[in-house]
């Protein structure tokens, strides 16, 4: 079975490694998540198990699913091994616990195909980077379709994420998807959304709301000052009103609402406030994840309050600590952890 080492090699993964896990992580087997290139892969990031398992654009997904090199990754999870994995980036490895239950079928599909957002936020990306025409667009729209047709086939139950990559709602691909997503029982569905238009577009697509089960907003600043600075694009009195609008639509519909924050040299001091603030818009979960280096960030070096080489890490540390010390029931355990 032939991998792409190139790729392996660009994430530092040895593919000779066994690390001798005795779990068998059950990602490979209940999720397939889809890039804007059309490739498909068999864990929730592409960086934790690079390799492609198919191309939507050529094949169809009930081809993809279960084919050899599907199996093949598998293969490497039930040895043990886990010799694709990329061990210094899988929260999973990194924590030591990971998803067992093995599911007869897909339970997750991953959308990442289309990267239109209306921020361009320094710890994503150094432009704006918009698809309302053109080749990118024309190929986000046949993957959009291609799945939809596959979704209409599907009978198990599965859990459609949309977001990982864009904002659905800025983002005219994600729109049309959500617009001709197939109005079945079986499937539910997660957005990550940076918030500022969902009072303006969740009316569009009713049938997605009414069947949300999980809806993320990333805020990397709890005031008006931190907010607009790391959120470029992004203005405090616009997104207070969407988390009002996302407070009510819980309320309605009963999903579980999460502030992701991405914690950095300009917002560590704000971790507490962004509790309080998830806190008065009714929040279910309140993550906050490190700052990651995805080479768009010129002062990512500046920015990495992890680094104890950082003029700032031991202030950093004590913000931690005092957050720690609250032991508020909307901050993520998993969270933490990382965060040391």
């Amino acid at each position: 079975m032939k991998i792409n080492q190139r790729l392996f090699d660009h994430y530092g993964i040895d593919t000779n490694k066994d690390l001798g896990i005795k779990g068998n992580c059950s990602r490979p087997w209940d999720t397939v998540l889809i890039d804007k290139q059309g490739s498909c892969y068999a864990c929730e990031c592409t960086a934790w198990l690079p390799q492609s398992i198919g191309n939507l654009r050529v094949q169809s997904l009930s081809d993809i699913i279960g084919s050899n090199m599907h199996r093949h990754l598998q293969d490497s999870i039930e040895d043990g091994t886990y010799r694709y994995c990329n061990q210094h980036q899988c929260s999973y490895i990194k924590d030591g616990s990971w998803p067992t239950h093995r599911p007869y079928d897909i339970q997750n599909l991953r959308l990442a195909i289309d990267d239109s957002c209306n921020l361009k936020c320094p710890s994503c990306r150094n432009e704006l980077i918009f698809h309302k025409s053109g080749s990118k667009f024309d190929l986000g729209i046949q993957l959009a379709d291609r799945i939809n047709q596959w979704l209409d086939t599907f009978r198990e139950r599965i859990m459609v994420h949309i977001g990982s990559d864009g904002d659905p709602f800025a983002s005219h691909v994600y729109r049309h998807f959500m617009k001709h997503t197939p109005r079945k029982d079986n499937i539910s569905y997660s957005i990550l959304t940076n918030g500022l238009m969902f009072k303006e577009f969740h009316t569009q697509v009713p049938y997605v709301i009414n069947n949300l089960k999980v809806l993320g907003v990333s805020m990397d600043g709890a005031s008006k000052e931190t907010y607009e600075r790391l959120r470029l694009g992004g203005k405090w009195e616009k997104i207070l009103e969407g988390l009002e609008c996302m407070a009510k639509e819980k309320r309605k519909h009963g999903f579980t609402f999460i502030i992701h924050f991405v914690v950095q040299k300009d917002n560590y001091r704000e971790m507490g406030a962004m509790v309080d603030l998830a806190e008065r818009h009714g929040a279910d979960r309140v993550w906050f994840s490190r700052i990651q280096d995805w080479s768009t960030d010129g002062d990512f070096k500046a920015r990495n309050i992890f680094d104890p080489a950082h003029s700032q890490h031991q202030d950093y540390r004590q913000n931690l600590k005092e957050l720690v010390a609250r032991d508020s029931d909307l901050v993520e355990p998993g969270t933490l952890k990382q965060l040391h």
